[in-house]
């Protein structure tokens, strides 16, 4: 997916996953109990600090902290602006 969105410096852009609309065992959760997703998927990255390249690429799984970045709504679509001290853990 291309994005025309440039992050500076140590930033990156997730697309947050969908929110969880049916539990495990088949029970419908409703829109106002749905948790804040905290995994997603890379779309676009800086170019990282001086002397501290990105470990994160376009199109890794990470997961990240429940109030980590920045809303950004761009085409229609949400995306979240954080820096990668924010990821948790790629998957």
């Amino acid at each position: 997916m291309a994005l025309n969105i440039k992050p500076l410096s140590d930033r990156v852009i997730v697309e947050p996953a969908a929110a969880e609309t049916q539990t495990a065992s088949g029970i419908i959760i409703p829109d106002t109990a749905k948790e804040k997703p905290q995994k997603g998927t890379v779309v676009a990255v800086g170019n990282g600090k001086k002397d501290e390249p990105l470990t994160v690429k376009v199109g890794d799984t990470v997961l990240y902290g429940k109030y980590a970045g920045t809303d950004l709504k761009f085409e229609g679509k949400d995306y979240l602006i954080m820096r990668e001290d924010d990821i948790l853990a790629i998957i």
